[in-house]
């Protein structure tokens, strides 16, 4: 027997075996048990078997953990959450300075303030009382005295159809000519008054009501239209609107020293397409094309029809994206480009002898970079993104936010990897904080340390090779994360771009897309117009009233945005 152990030879020599395996989170021990044999029955051919058992064990464990990895990472291409599942980063509540966030002793999460609106107040003194009501006691007895009255205050809601007949006046002269009466101004558009109009603009786009249902509840109330009709009433006589949303923009860039940027899908005549959104505190802009690059975006920020230009700002651009010298200096040599169309511009690329598909590229948005400034754009305005690339020009910053769940998505395949991570998440959470503090009380002499701790932070090596990488990649953008050090007045996140672009997911669930171009166009507008209404405190369905029935108290947004733009910069 001990001749015939010494004879046999291993396929897979084993160098040291493994006798404990410890399992990741979530992965299974391997169940493999092997028995204490007595030192007697521990012959060389026993001793090998063991050994060759306990190297497929961790062969086959290790195995399941390479599955395990592979399933978590087709979960994540098929947009499904991968396992082990983790909740929402929440870095924003976890650096509010009125909220806990775990590490502060108590561990409870409570909030250190109350809820936004919580506060007790008087619920019905600002209410306008539109009818008095007093009501006695049953049976005064005689010698009662009055003593006032005990307010008790309903709150309710009158729908129902008011038609109204004008009848137009006829009059005929001595000559024979003949007069009529007129119509109020607010009556022009047909048959159905404004505050019809402004209910169903208001329920088809702020309650995102579609045509169907809208049309079922105003037959339910007596109000007799096709769907021809609520159609038309939807997507006609808008061209006052178009206009003011329009407008936004332009001034929105004028008096900002930031925009905060984000794009998404919306789909029209059954094609992908996307919407990017721009605004900040004061006012928000979509619109929706077909493509979402950086030409794209470059173009709806010239607001309005695109201008090319060669001049200094566009050779700064071609130099920055590596354009050959001497092409810069033959775009340069030519005359200046002014007043073209896209087509007219595609067709200057085609006479200039640019066939190159990158150097057409870098050509044009270099040109509309030009065209911009020469429109006035301010050198100092910063884009706030989430690092998409058709954002990152001009003044560009990060956000935070989205730079932490670039860790926080990760997946550990360890203790050791989970600790790392929980570990540089919770000094990136700290170093947020400090940022924000200094955002709000700017202080020269903390910028070196700020500098240091991010190099510290995102220069150091974990276990995690992938975290390494992450990292590594993050240290890169160290300029647009660090802005804040020297533009305090530029947010630390897109949450507000997040927020506003919100809107537009919803309204793609419950309808799909457009079908028209005059469809797309209502809903981007009123998708702007309707959110700037809501950042400057004005009531979206008194703005549709006094637009439709032609009152004049509101004044145009894009005069309101330039004055609390004013207002906002003159407080110290």
């Amino acid at each position: 027997m001990a001749a015939l152990a010494d004879d046999i030879q291993l396929e897979y020599p084993i160098e040291s075996p493994i006798l404990t395996l410890e399992s990741p989170p979530g992965m299974p021990t391997p169940p493999i048990q092997l028995p204490d044999l007595p030192d007697a029955e521990r012959t060389p051919l026993v001793e090998q078997l063991l050994a060759l058992i306990e190297a497929m064990a961790e062969t086959i464990h290790r195995q399941a953990e390479t599955i395990q990895q592979l399933r978590d990472e087709i979960a994540v291409l098929k947009g499904e959450k991968p396992k082990p599942t983790f909740k929402p980063s929440g870095m924003e509540k976890q650096t509010d300075p009125n909220v806990t966030d775990g590490r502060d002793g108590d561990g409870d999460g409570e909030s250190k303030g109350k809820r936004p609106g919580s506060a007790k107040r008087h619920k019905t003194q600002d209410l306008i009382i539109h009818e008095e009501c007093p009501i006695p006691p049953r049976d005064v007895p005689a010698g009662a005295r009055f003593k006032g009255y005990r307010d008790f205050v309903v709150q309710d809601l009158k729908i129902e159809p008011h038609n109204t007949r004008y009848r137009l006046e006829v009059w005929r002269t001595p000559d024979g000519e003949y007069l009529y009466g007129e119509l109020p101004p607010a009556l022009q558009d047909g048959h159905f008054g404004p505050g019809l109009r402004a209910y169903m603009l208001y329920q088809h786009h702020q309650c995102h009501v579609t045509q169907p249902l809208l049309r079922e509840q105003l037959l339910e109330w007596g109000i007799d239209l096709s769907a021809g009709q609520i159609d038309a009433l939807l997507s006609g006589h808008n061209e006052p609107f178009f206009a003011e949303k329009d407008r936004l923009l332009a001034v929105g860039l004028a008096v900002s020293s930031f925009i905060s940027v984000d794009d998404s899908g919306a789909r029209h005549q059954g094609r992908n397409g996307y919407v990017t959104q721009i605004g900040n505190d004061f006012f928000a802009w979509f619109s929706s094309t077909e493509s979402k690059s950086r030409i794209n975006f470059l173009q709806l920020l010239q607001a309005g029809t695109p201008v090319y230009r060669l001049n200094d700002e566009a050779l700064a651009y071609w130099r920055e994206q590596g354009l050959p010298q001497a092409l810069c200096q033959n775009l340069m040599a030519h005359p200046t480009v002014e007043g073209v169309t896209t087509a007219a511009w595609e067709q200057q690329l085609d006479d200039w002898g640019l066939v190159t598909e990158r150097h057409r590229r870098i050509a044009t948005e270099g040109a509309l970079v030009g065209g911009l400034f020469a429109k006035g754009l301010s050198h100092d305005l910063v884009i706030v993104s989430d690092g998409a690339g058709q954002f990152a020009i001009l003044l560009h910053a990060l956000c935070w936010v989205h730079a932490e769940r670039l860790i926080h998505k990760l997946i550990p395949l360890d203790e050791n990897h989970r600790q790392d991570q929980e570990r540089v998440r919770d000094e990136l959470w700290t170093l947020y904080a400090d940022l924000k503090a200094y955002q709000r009380d700017p202080d020269p002499a903390a910028m070196d340390a700020l500098r240091a701790r991010f190099e510290a932070l995102f220069t150091q090596k974990t276990s995690f090779a992938t975290l390494n990488n992450t990292l590594k990649r993050l240290y890169t953008h160290q300029s647009e994360l660090l802005l804040v050090l020297l533009r305090p007045d530029v947010p630390l996140h897109t949450n507000g771009s997040e927020n506003d672009i919100r809107g537009f997911v919803k309204w793609r669930k419950v309808s799909g897309g457009t079908r028209s171009d005059l469809g797309r166009r209502c809903r981007d507008t009123f998708a702007s117009l309707k959110k700037t209404c809501r950042k400057l405190g004005i009531s979206f369905w008194d703005y549709l009233n006094d637009r439709i029935g032609q009152v004049g108290a509101i004044p145009p947004l894009p005069e309101i945005v330039r004055e609390r733009a004013a207002a906002a910069e003159a407080v110290p």
